[in-house]
């Protein structure tokens, strides 16, 4: 198949490939990652990690154009840092692995907390209420 016959919601070669390796510093590139890794890192941790679903509804808030483009920013690091392969605690050892993971995050979402809305809260539950394709990409 094409890139350009390509099923939607699929991950394309192009946007798996950056997902192998750490990113670089755009934004823009941070927003891709993370779009193309989220939906495979929630559906491996729902329901062993407390912090998955605020991790979604932050990733719907990244994606909202009202959010202010520092909060966007933060959210795209800290959920980069979540699912990319390698960090300071591989993820691959029990109970420990995923506690840098939620460091991340935690100290980011006090942070970006007042700008997820109740929408974004229901977006994210609205998504969690099946388990995601590992292949599929985060919605919009």
């Amino acid at each position: 198949m094409s890139s350009t016959d390509e099923m939607p919601g699929k991950i394309s070669a192009d946007m798996a490939a950056p997902m192998a390796t750490p990113m670089a510093g755009d934004p823009g590139e941070h927003e891709r990652y993370v779009q193309a890794g989220l939906a495979a890192k929630v559906k491996q941790t729902l329901g062993k990690l407390s912090f998955v679903r605020e991790a979604v509804a932050a990733y719907f808030c990244a994606r909202d154009p009202a959010t202010p483009f520092k909060v966007k920013a933060a959210i795209l690091a800290a959920l980069a840092y979540f699912i990319m392969p390698l960090d300071a605690v591989p993820d691959l050892i029990a109970i420990l692995g995923y506690t840098d993971d939620a460091a991340v995050f935690w100290a980011t979402y006090r942070f970006i907390a007042p700008h997820i809305s109740g929408a974004h809260r229901d977006k994210a539950a609205a998504y969690l209420k099946t388990a995601p394709p590992d292949d599929e990409i985060m919605p919009d």
